[in-house]
């Protein structure tokens, strides 16, 4: 049977396929065979000398296609077909590791984390007996990925029904949504999705629609994941009923709309910033979930390292100038500033914040709302609050020329001031406000440190265990550690996938950070238009250390891996 684009079915072993690519040795080879051998958890040859850090997953299965004549999918360039997964059944789908991507005119195209498994093979053609199988290759996490999506569709399945019903029966009409409340289908779906990203630790909820269909995905840990994907049509009316909720206006569809509301989810009450903006196939919306009850995090639990910790603290007790958090949307930016205000704040200083919008009620801090619709702007508020006598002042975002320039006046005229921009790394900030159109001297005399940071995932402490990584690649990012710490000692480690987890491997968040002081050479540096480079050259001679850096440390800790290391930070 042929059931390779390429040719027939080529039944090898990995094992000799794998020496003869050279990518290990034969003594490599017998030591994984003797290993599997003694092995507890019955480990596939494969995976042990993935495991092993002898060769890359990718790298296995892309060699082990090209050997076989089949096709090799890409991590997220594909989706399973929910007909013939249904066909083909869900406990077949788990049991042989199996994920039906499409009929074809010459056979159904069939992705299998083991191409070699010719039991599973047989199996499921028995399902699909019209057409021969195509056999493609792909990791066991997409598989899992999918799996996860059909079993959800499964479960959603009585719900959907429901909803197609008060559709036919104009029910969940536009017009009559916000009569129908809780009791209606499509509220009750809505809330399966709240329920959902809650129950996953999720942060973001995106809604999309595509040509055919509209997916829901949740951002958890940082990243986004799939959670849910219905047919088109359940798309307007469930675009209509979240808009309601946020009090946007439901008859406009193309222009950006923002709004917030509250909702009780298992039994705890959650607020929601909603932004929709208009796409190809409809309204793109997203909307932030907030915890209510969710508890300040204290600076020195944010996963500071002792060194950057005592920096940014530095900084925060000059009485004046301006203090730089950096780095992109979602890296816990404005976490670190509530952190930062809630060591600093005391009855003796006056503290006033413009956000937009406030995510966090703080006691002994004014807290000033953006409102644009009002005329009431980041600058706008900033200059009002100048005549408030305020100590300390923190600005939510620093977006434009306008808004810095007020910010770093209130700085040399004896004020305090944090805010945050948008910059990659910390010594980038400088160059980001000077092109911004700030004058060098201004910035040279306000600014006293900047801070860069991103998020990564921490591994599951539930399921790590201990990972090798091949030498070259170690090679590569050496010069990236710390001196008090060498490469080849560091026990890595990696989480293999548990419920607690929900088979990601981790669990939580830990920040990487950098922190710029600025002295009195690197001032002079920023007057002479010095370039970014020089700028870092004279950092690292007082002791900086980049975000990279910064990352082997949580490493050789245990918290995270390099993965996600090498993931945010640039080597």
């Amino acid at each position: 049977m042929d059931y390779g684009a390429g040719g027939g079915l080529r039944r090898v072993r990995l094992g000799d396929v794998l020496v003869s690519a050279e990518l290990i040795t034969k003594e490599e080879l017998n030591r994984v065979l003797e290993e599997q051998k003694k092995d507890t958890k019955n480990r596939k040859l494969g995976q042990l000398i993935i495991d092993e850090g002898l060769v890359s997953e990718e790298t296995v299965l892309k060699t082990l296609a090209e050997q076989m004549r089949v096709q090799y999918l890409e991590p997220g360039t594909f989706e399973g077909d929910m007909k013939l997964a249904g066909k083909l059944g869900i406990n077949a789908i788990r049991r042989f590791s199996v994920v039906p991507i499409r009929e074809m005119d010459d056979g159904y195209l069939v992705a299998f984390v083991d191409p070699l498994d010719f039991a599973a093979q047989e199996a499921v053609q028995r399902s699909f007996p019209d057409k021969p199988l195509i056999i493609a290759i792909t990791a066991q996490s997409e598989v899992q990925r999918i799996t996860a999506r059909i079993e959800t569709q499964e479960s959603l399945r009585t719900v959907l029904v429901e909803i197609r019903r008060e559709l036919a029966a104009g029910a969940a009409d536009v017009a009559t949504l916000a009569g129908t409340a809780s009791e209606s289908a499509i509220m009750r779906l809505i809330n399966i999705v709240f329920a959902t990203a809650i129950t996953r630790r999720g942060s973001d909820i995106h809604i999309e629609p595509g040509e055919s269909d509209c997916s829901v995905r949740v951002r958890i840990d940082g990243l986004l994941t799939e959670c849910f994907v219905f047919e088109s049509d359940l798309f307007p009316p469930l675009s209509s009923r979240i808009k309601l909720l946020g009090d946007l206006d439901i008859g406009e569809r193309r222009k950006p709309q923002d709004g917030r509301f509250s909702a009780a989810i298992n039994d705890k009450e959650y607020d929601f910033r909603l932004s929709t903006l208009p796409t190809a196939h409809g309204e793109s919306i997203v909307m932030r979930i907030l915890d209510k009850s969710k508890t300040l995090v204290r600076l020195d639990e944010m996963g500071f390292t002792p060194t950057n910790l005592e920096r940014f603290r530095r900084a925060m007790r000059v009485p004046n100038g301006i203090v730089f958090v950096t780095g992109p949307t979602g890296s816990g930016k404005t976490t670190t500033l509530y952190a930062a205000l809630n060591e600093v704040k005391s009855v003796t200083q006056k503290i006033i914040t413009v956000e937009d919008p406030v995510e966090y009620r703080m006691t002994m801090l004014q807290q000033v709302q953006v409102n644009e619709k009002a005329g009431l702007t980041f600058a706008g508020a900033l200059r009002s609050i100048l005549r408030q006598d305020p100590d300390i002042i923190m600005v939510g975002e620093s977006r434009d020329k306008e808004t810095i320039a007020i910010a770093i006046q209130a700085a040399l005229t004896g004020h305090l001031v944090f805010t945050t921009l948008h910059t990659n790394d910390a010594p980038s900030a400088i160059t980001r406000v000077l092109d911004m159109g700030v004058e060098p001297f201004l910035l040279a005399s306000s600014v006293i440190a900047v801070q860069a940071q991103r998020l990564v995932r921490k591994v599951c402490p539930h399921c790590k265990k201990e990972a090798k990584y091949p030498k070259d690649l170690l090679d590569r990012i050496k010069h990236m550690a710390p001196k008090d710490i060498e490469l080849s000692k560091i026990v890595f480690y990696k989480g293999e996938g548990c419920s607690k987890c929900g088979g990601t491997g981790y669990l939580g968040r830990t920040m990487v950070s950098e922190v710029l002081e600025i002295n009195e050479i690197i001032a002079g540096m920023i007057v002479a238009g010095a370039l970014k480079s020089q700028i870092l050259e004279e950092a690292r001679k007082s002791g900086f250390e980049e975000m990279f850096t910064d990352g082997v440390k949580k490493i050789a800790l245990g918290e995270t891996t390099l993965e996600e290391v090498m993931r945010v930070a640039k080597i």
